[in-house]
C-alpha cells in the first residue's frame, strides 16, 4: 500500500504507484478540474507525475502562488508555440517566469512590431481554445541535442549541449511544438485563459553584449479575469504616476547624458530633497545618533581589508593618483569604522551610533539605470550602530519602533517584515548566528509586527531585517534595512574595551530608514502622483492677485507667510485669475490664495485647497492656523 499524507494531515491509502491527477480525482471532481500541478514532499511537480513511495502531496491550483508560477511559466510556451504557428522560421531560445509575469527570447529576421503581438497574442488564445494537453517526454541529452537541431532550433541545442552528457533532458510538448524545459507545467492549454503580451525588447543571447541581439516578447498572466484587470489597472496608473513624467511637468529635477546616472536637482525638487534630508537629521539627533561624514574617496588597501575590492570591484568607481589605487566609495561602513577607530572606546560608550548622509557611487549598467530609482550617484541615510550582543535587540526594537513612524509621517501606512537567516557560506558561530537572528525576530514580535522568515538570504556576515512599503497603488518597495555584522569592525580590526579590560570587537549594526534618498523621493512622488502634502511641497502656498491693483497687498501677504517659515510664491502676472489657477493646480500647489479688492479691504484671503477645493475667504491669521496644522500634522 501507498500512503499519501494532505496538507491537512489526513492520509488516503493507495494500493500502488498513484499520479497527482489520480489524487486530485480520488477527492473529488472538483479539485481534480482545479489542479494545476502538484507539491510532492515540497517540491512543485507535474498533475502526470507518478508517486511510487509514501509522500506528502498538496494539489496545486490557481489559488496558490506556486499555481500562478506554473499559469506564467506554461503561458511562456504557449507564447513560443504561437510565435513558431505565425513566423516558423523564428528560433525560440528562453522564456522564465518573472515578476507579474513571464518573457520570452527570439531570434527573427525582422523587428516585431506592435501589429505582430496583437496577432501572436489572438494566436495564443485560439491554442489555448483548443485545450491541447502538455504532454512531457525525456531524452538522452546528445539526442535531444540532435533532436533540436534537426529542427532547426540552434539556440535550443547550444542550450542542451552545456548539460553534461550523461543527464537526460525533459521536453514539453502541446500541439504541434516540443519545447526543452524541466517543468512543471499545466494539464492542458486550457488552463490559459487570462494573460496579455506587453512589450518587445531587445536582450542579448545569454546576456552577453559580444552574442547576437534578440527579441523579448514580455506578457503577463493571471489565474483570473479580474486579477489581469486588476494588474492592467495599476500599470495605467503607475504610468501617470511615473516619476520621471511628473519631475520634468513639475520642474523637480532632470537627468542628462552628460553624466549618466545622476541627478540634476532643479529648485524645487532640491527643496524636496532638503525637507527628506533635515527630516532625517531630526531623526538622528532625537534618537541618539552622532551625525559625521565621511570621505568620498578611500584607497585601496582598505577596500581589500573589507572584502569589498574582491566581491563588488566591477560596481566601483576607481582612480589612481601618485602610483595609488582609490575606490569612490559604493558604501559608508568603512569610513565609520575608522572613525570608531580614533580615541580609545569602553564599553561604557556603546551603543555608539553614527550617522551620515553619505553620497556614494556604484558602476551600475546603463541598462539597469531607471530615473532617479535607480542611479550611479546617491545618497543614503546611513547609520552605523556599534555595539555588544546584548545590545541587538534593544536596538533592533527601538529602531522598528522609529522606522515605522518615519513610514507614516511619509504618508505610508503599511510595511512588510521579513527576516533573512544565515546562509551556507557564512562567517561566525552558530552560536552568535542563534542570538543574532533571535534578536531580529525578537525584536519585531515586541513591535508586535507579522513577518515572514527568508531561509538562507542573509548576508555572509549576519542576519538582516528587511522593511518593504506598500504604496497608494499596491506596489512593493523595499527600502528600510537592519543588518547585524559580525565581520567588519574585525577586519578592520577596530575594538572596545570590555569591563573586564578585554579588548573586544564591537558587533556593527547597518541600518537605514529611506535608504538612497534618490530613490525615495522618486518613490514619494509616485506614492501622492506628485501632490506632495504641503509640509512636504516644494511651494506651498501661491498669492494670486485678480488685477494689478492688489499687487502691493499681494506682495504683502507672501511676505507675511514667508516669515512663518512658508514656501511662498506670488503670482502677479497680467492674466486672468482662472488661467493662474488652473496653471498652479496644474502643478498641485497645496493651497492658492486669491486676493481682490474685497479681501485686500478686509485683509482675507480667498483660499483655494487642492483638489478643487474652494474652502472661501477668511482672516490671513485663520489661513495661517490652517496650514500651520496641516504642516504639523503632516497631512
Amino acid at each position: 500500500m501507498l500512503n499519501i499524507t494532505l496538507p491537512d494531515g489526513s492520509r488516503r491509502e493507495y494500493p500502488g504507484p498513484v499520479t497527482v491527477a489520480e489524487v486530485a480525482a480520488s477527492i473529488g471532481a472538483g479539485l481534480a478540474k482545479a489542479a494545476l500541478a502538484g507539491k510532492v514532499d515540497g517540491t512543485v511537480v507535474d498533475t502526470s507525475f507518478r508517486i511510487e513511495h509514501d509522500a506528502q502531496l498538496a494539489i496545486v491550483t490557481d489559488k496558490d502562488a506556486e499555481g500562478l508560477d506554473v499559469i506564467r511559466h506554461s503561458t511562456a510556451h504557449l507564447l513560443a508555440y504561437a510565435v513558431k504557428s505565425l513566423f516558423p522560421e523564428a528560433q525560440v531560445t528562453i522564456g522564465p517566469v518573472i515578476d507579474n509575469g513571464f518573457y520570452y527570447d527570439f531570434a527573427y529576421k525582422r523587428p516585431f512590431t506592435p501589429d505582430d503581438l496583437a496577432a501572436i497574442e489572438k494566436r495564443m488564445a485560439e491554442l489555448a481554445a483548443k485545450n491541447e494537453p502538455v504532454v512531457r517526454r525525456v531524452l538522452p541529452r546528445d539526442e535531444a541535442v540532435a533532436y533540436f537541431k534537426g529542427l532547426g532550433e540552434d539556440y535550443k541545442a547550444e542550450i542542451v549541449s552545456s548539460i553534461p552528457p550523461d543527464q537526460d533532458v525533459s521536453l514539453y510538448r502541446e500541439g504541434e511544438f516540443e519545447d526543452l524545459c524541466r517543468g512543471p507545467h499545466v494539464p492542458s492549454t486550457g488552463k490559459l485563459k487570462h494573460f496579455k503580451l506587453m512589450k518587445v525588447a531587445g536582450a542579448y543571447w545569454r546576456g552577453d553584449q559580444a552574442n547576437e541581439q534578440l527579441q523579448r516578447i514580455y506578457g503577463t498572466a493571471w489565474a483570473s479575469k479580474e486579477a489581469l484587470q486588476g494588474y492592467l489597472t495599476m500599470l495605467e496608473e503607475a504610468e501617470k504616476r511615473d516619476h520621471r513624467k511628473l519631475g520634468r511637468e513639475l520642474d523637480l529635477f532632470h537627468l542628462d547624458e552628460h553624466s549618466p546616472g545622476t541627478v540634476f536637482w532643479h529648485p524645487k525638487g532640491w527643496t524636496v530633497w532638503q525637507e527628506v534630508e533635515q527630516t532625517m537629521r531630526r531623526v538622528y539627533r532625537d534618537n541618539g545618533y552622532l551625525e559625521v561624514k565621511g570621505p568620498q574617496i578611500l584607497d585601496r588597501a582598505l577596500w581589500e581589508k573589507t572584502g569589498h575590492w574582491d566581491k563588488y570591484r566591477d560596481a566601483m568607481f576607481t582612480t589612481e593618483s601618485e602610483k595609488r589605487d582609490y575606490a569612490l566609495k559604493p558604501m559608508n561602513c568603512p569610513g565609520h569604522i575608522l572613525i570608531f577607530k580614533q580615541g580609545i572606546k569602553s564599553y561604557r560608550d556603546l551603543p555608539l551610533r553614527y550617522g551620515e548622509f553619505g553620497q556614494c557611487h556604484r558602476n551600475e549598467p546603463t541598462g539597469g539605470l531607471h530615473g532617479i530609482m535607480r542611479v550611479r550617484g546617491f545618497t543614503q541615510d546611513d547609520g552605523h550602530i556599534f555595539c555588544t550582543e546584548d545590545m541587538i535587540l534593544d536596538e533592533c526594537v527601538a529602531y522598528t519602533v522609529l522606522l515605522q513612524k518615519v513610514y507614516r509621517d511619509f504618508g505610508f501606512g503599511q510595511i512588510i517584515y521579513k527576516v533573512a537567516t544565515r546562509p551556507a557560506a557564512r562567517i561566525g558561530s552558530d552560536e552568535t548566528w542563534d542570538k543574532a537572528e533571535h534578536a531580529l525576530i525578537e525584536s519585531l514580535r515586541a513591535s508586535g509586527c507579522e513577518f515572514e522568515i527568508a531561509p538562507g538570504d542573509g548576508a555572509f556576515y549576519g542576519p538582516k531585517i528587511e522593511y518593504t512599503l506598500k504604496d497608494a497603488i499596491g506596489r512593493q518597495w523595499q527600502c528600510g534595512t537592519m543588518q547585524v555584522d559580525f565581520s567588519m569592525a574585525e577586519r578592520l580590526d577596530a575594538v572596545y574595551v570590555a569591563e573586564s579590560g578585554e579588548r573586544k570587537h564591537p558587533v556593527m549594526l547597518h541600518r537605514a530608514i529611506v535608504g538612497s534618498l534618490e530613490r525615495f523621493i522618486g518613490i514619494l512622488i509616485e506614492q501622492h502622483a506628485g501632490a506632495l502634502p504641503a509640509w512636504l511641497a516644494p511651494v506651498q502656498v501661491v498669492v494670486a492677485s485678480i488685477t494689478d491693483g492688489q499687487a502691493d497687498y499681494a506682495a504683502e501677504v507672501s511676505k507675511m507667510l514667508q516669515k512663518q517659515g512658508l514656501r511662498v510664491a506670488v503670482d502677479l502676472r497680467n492674466e486672468k485669475i482662472n488661467y493662474k489657477i488652473r496653471e498652479h493646480s496644474m502643478q498641485k500647489v497645496p493651497f492658492i490664495l486669491v486676493v481682490g479688492d474685497k479681501e485686500k479691504a478686509n485683509g482675507a484671503v480667498a483660499v483655494r485647497a487642492r483638489g478643487n477645493q474652494d474652502l472661501g475667504v477668511m482672516p490671513l491669521a485663520d489661513f495661517l492656523q490652517k496650514i500651520s496644522s496641516d504642516v504639523a500634522a503632516k497631512v
